[in-house]
């Protein structure tokens, strides 16, 4: 393709990519003739991460150099593993509360069906609080799992594909008893002992080092599954 198209395609203006490409964030192109070059899809790839990263993490270029270089020696599962977590796990989201009132807005935002935003509520995977006006709000949570849900479904684990969304419904449960034990006994052990504070810190800590041990619980085992699976059909 021509670089009309990829800034069409990408949003980064003819300049910026050109500058991309002197710097050698991405690599130069194959020329067509003396003033022209080609541009294959992974241009479009490589430019919208780099944007996303700028966007959102406020990298460098040294910075974003060598993290390019790390994910181009990643195999296609690790790509996708970083693309999710630059599009779900932004640090400015952390310091602004993004909520989406109504669930018109929030299939709006979300891209997931209205039957499945009911469904989704009644399972516990989106729990909106109510206002006074009777207005159900959701948080950012919400709308991260409303989105991965549609990522699910287009990624061939929906419905039409013979997954079942309501296994979903299995998974929160287990979380939510487990949460709450293991909340219960921390909050219990530890509420007389530390500071507000302290107590306040301590107990963030704990929450995010759970949420990533199930995060790397769950990768470890799948990957584990995918091998097994795979031997098993040679």
């Amino acid at each position: 393709m021509k670089i009309s198209q990829l800034v069409k395609q990408t949003g980064v203006s003819k300049e910026t990519i050109h500058f991309y490409i002197r710097i050698g964030l991405l690599r130069k192109p194959r020329k067509s003739g003396i003033n022209t070059a080609d541009y294959n899809e992974r241009y479009i790839e490589q430019i919208l991460l780099i944007k996303n990263i700028r966007e959102n993490y406020y990298l460098p270029i040294p910075k974003i150099k060598n993290f390019l270089k790390n994910y181009n020696k990643q195999s296609s599962a690790g790509q996708a593993s970083s693309k999710y977590h630059s599009e779900f796990n932004r640090p400015l989201e952390r310091l602004i509360t993004n909520e989406v009132v109504g669930r018109e807005a929030f299939h709006k935002a979300t891209g997931l069906g209205r039957k499945w935003i009911k469904k989704a509520e009644h399972w516990g995977l989106l729990s909106p609080n109510v206002s006074d006006n009777g207005q159900v709000i959701y948080c950012s949570d919400d709308v991260a799992i409303g989105k991965l849900m549609v990522d699910m479904d287009q990624l061939g684990f929906g419905p039409k594909d013979g997954g079942d969304p309501e296994q979903l419904k299995i998974i929160s449960d287990f979380i939510r008893k487990y949460i709450v034990n293991s909340f219960e006994s921390f909050y219990q052990n530890n509420l007389d002992k530390l500071s507000t504070i302290d107590f306040d810190q301590k107990s963030s800590q704990f929450h995010e080092a759970i949420s990533l041990f199930f995060y790397h619980l769950y990768r470890k085992t799948s990957r584990e599954v995918i091998q097994l699976l795979q031997k098993s059909k040679n």
